[in-house]
């Protein structure tokens, strides 16, 4: 137990970096005492997982194995498992340290030992109730790593047992070279998901990233075969990608190189603005408009995107959410894939995906036309016009009849909110869902007038039943 004495005494210095990303997204959270802040570089015990792309090497120029000072028991374990030390693995077990202790690639000393070909540390290993099923960072087990390696009598103990060698399942968006790998890829390992809730087919589900609430898209697993759910996939990914604003979702990284693959954004525990809504009724004229701006604003930065507009082309309240300060993020974008027609014009590749029951679709959209971003004041107009009337247009028929009349029929719901909303911001909702496309404003038209009918309001005294708005 020499050796153990002196790791435990800091007493070995040597430092081996071995090979680690840059980003910390690649980190895994370990489930033990190890402090990051003293040991926060990866580093490498001899052979790697057999599923490893880079083949990292933990040896000094000597070819010796060293390891950083300061370990903690986990380290300590592992590297016992490393050099083959029975005793020491055994004195450090008996101690309490956690058999099923993981390194930051999610490494055993069962995985170690496999590797390495110490067939008594893994026979210790294994009497200690270790996890055979265990899986690293790349979703290889002691008994595939065993297998990689030549070390036939650990294969065939961990066989015996009913080990299983997993199948490596490439996903369509894995990379040859591991240097390819995107900034955005995060650990799967990192995400807590509450399978328990069920997983339905393009929802997101509510998971924990590193201790932070997140909202995650998990792509169905029926859906790997099918290239149009891969490209609608990538489309999304792509889109979201590329965002940054206030108003905007937040974009938070995915799974892209394994299975299952994932989208990760932030989460909104107040909902979103459609159940608001049904909960609240009728905006106050100043928490109206204040919602109304959040999300033009966040429309404008879509559509001023470059070198292509964003068209969300599905706005409506269910896509808008909120977060704790009050403050509305649009989001749903990038979920229904154009077709270009020219820099300004687009049509759906998919027809069906779009949402003809809805009463905030643009007549554009709902009769399979050629379109262009106004299809997405249309839907603004709307959305404005159900928080100044608190309920959609059309209330009392079906979401489908509601959309026939507004998109075939040219019909639009009377005004009847009797708040003290001016006439001006009635002109806005008329010109932003008028049938011809050109009549309709831009979102930076949009954000300037509204700014001027606050101010009038504000003068008028009709903004004092809440709070002054921030940006007058």
């Amino acid at each position: 137990m020499e050796v153990a004495a002196q790791l435990k005494r800091g007493i070995l210095r040597q430092f081996s970096t071995g090979s680690f990303r840059k980003s910390g997204k690649f980190s895994f959270k370990r489930q033990n005492s190890f402090d990051p802040r003293r040991n926060n570089l990866r580093f490498s015990f001899g052979r790697q997982s057999s599923l490893d792309p880079i083949r990292r090497s933990s040896s000094n120029e000597n070819g010796e194995l060293s390891v950083p000072d300061n370990l903690d028991s986990t380290m300590q374990l592992l590297f016992m498992a490393c050099k083959g030390d029975v005793k020491g693995v055994q004195d450090l077990l008996d101690e309490g340290i956690d058999v099923n202790s993981i390194d930051l690639d999610g490494r055993t000393a069962l995985h170690i030992a496999a590797c390495e070909g110490h067939v008594e540390v893994v026979k210790l290993l294994l009497s200690r109730k270790a996890n055979m099923d265990g899986r690293d960072r790349w979703g290889s087990t002691a008994v595939a790593d065993a297998k990689y390696y030549g070390n036939a009598e650990i294969y065939n103990i961990l066989k015996a047992r009913g080990a299983k060698v997993p199948k490596n399942r490439k996903t369509p968006m894995a990379v040859a070279n591991p240097r390819e790998v995107p900034e955005y890829e995060l650990n799967p390992l990192e995400l807590q998901i509450r399978r328990s809730d069920g997983i339905s087919k393009g929802s997101y589900q509510i998971a924990k990233w590193n201790g932070t609430k997140v909202s995650v898209k998990i792509l169905d697993k029926d859906s790997y075969t099918d290239p149009e759910s891969i490209d609608a996939f990538k489309h999304e990914l792509t889109l979201l990608e590329k965002v940054r604003h206030p108003n905007v979702v937040q974009f938070v990284g995915a799974v892209t190189q394994n299975i299952p693959m994932m989208i990760v954004s932030e989460y909104h525990p107040r909902g979103d603005l459609g159940s608001y809504l049904q909960k609240k009724g009728r905006l106050s004229p100043s928490k109206g408009l204040r919602f109304a701006l959040d999300v033009a604003r966040g429309m404008n930065y879509l559509h001023e995107c470059k070198p292509d507009s964003i068209i969300h082309c599905n706005l409506k309240p269910k896509n808008i959410l909120l977060d704790n300060g009050g403050l509305l993020k649009v989001a749903g974008f990038g979920l229904i894939r154009l077709s270009k027609i020219s820099p300004d014009k687009a049509k759906l590749v998919q027809p069906e995906a779009a949402d003809r029951s809805s009463p905030y679709v643009a007549p554009e959209i709902y009769k399979d036309e050629i379109f262009d971003r106004n299809v997405d004041i249309y839907s603004f107009g709307i959305v404005l016009y159900e928080m100044m009337e608190g309920r959609p247009p059309f209330h009392t028929k079906s979401p489908q009849e509601a959309a026939r009349m507004m998109c075939l029929e040219g019909q639009r719901p009377a005004f009847k909110s009797k708040s003290k909303y001016p006439p001006e911001l009635r002109e806005l909702i008329e010109e932003c869902w008028d049938p011809e496309a050109f009549v309709r404003p831009t979102f930076s038209e949009i954000i300037v007038r509204m700014n001027k009918i606050a101010a009038y309001c504000s003068k008028q005294g009709w903004l004092k039943d809440t709070f002054k708005l921030p940006w007058l």
